[in-house]
């Protein structure tokens, strides 16, 4: 069970790295720094911000404060990302940080206590801290390339008004046990 977690979850956060990617493809480089108004972050500061975090959490993981004293966190919301090859090279930093920590754990590893601010957790729960916060940015992401593609934007998941055709292709298969990611991963790497 323990591994088939470790397992699961780094095919999540594969899964939510794949929509920002795919995201980042559709959309024009200047637009990345598009904000809808004065309070509101674009794509550059969403991805300084979760590639800070990342970078933050998940460095000396078992040993350290997931909150280290070089993270500037206010610093993440000014936006000094000039190109889409600087955002792409900042998001993958992040991510190459989470996905090797998250490698070298183990299932004895899930009980352990890590701090995040001075605060404990159990490997499992800083790990579920951080399935539920990256998603969240990684859909304000997506709903910035909807509004920005607007009807030139090509859905990430089922297309509107496509539920029934793909309920059908998938109820034509016997039940199987597969991760839920593996389909998307496996096109994606498919279409690279």
């Amino acid at each position: 069970m323990d591994t088939n977690y470790l397992e699961s979850v780094s095919k999540q956060f594969e899964y939510y790295k794949m929509l920002g990617d795919k995201t980042f493809v559709q959309i024009p480089d200047e637009k990345l720094f598009w904000k809808y108004n004065n309070e509101s972050n674009n794509i550059a500061i969403i991805v300084k911000h979760l590639s800070g975090n990342m970078l933050s959490r998940w460095t000396d993981f078992l040993t350290s404060d997931g909150e280290k004293d070089w993270r500037n966190r206010d610093a993440e919301f000014e936006n000094d990302i000039q190109t889409k090859e600087e955002l792409i090279e900042v998001w993958n930093r992040g991510w190459d940080c989470l996905f090797s920590t998250l490698k070298s754990l183990t299932a004895r590893d899930l009980n352990t206590i890590i701090y995040i601010r001075n605060q404990g957790h159990t490997v499992l729960e800083a790990i579920n801290r951080q399935l539920a916060h990256y998603p969240y940015h990684v859909g304000q992401i997506v709903f910035l390339g909807k509004m920005i593609c607007d009807d030139k934007w090509v859905s990430l998941s089922i297309p509107k008004g496509n539920s029934k055709t793909y309920n059908a292709e998938k109820f034509s298969k016997p039940q199987h046990n597969e991760h839920f990611t593996n389909e998307y991963l496996i096109k994606n790497k498919e279409n690279e």
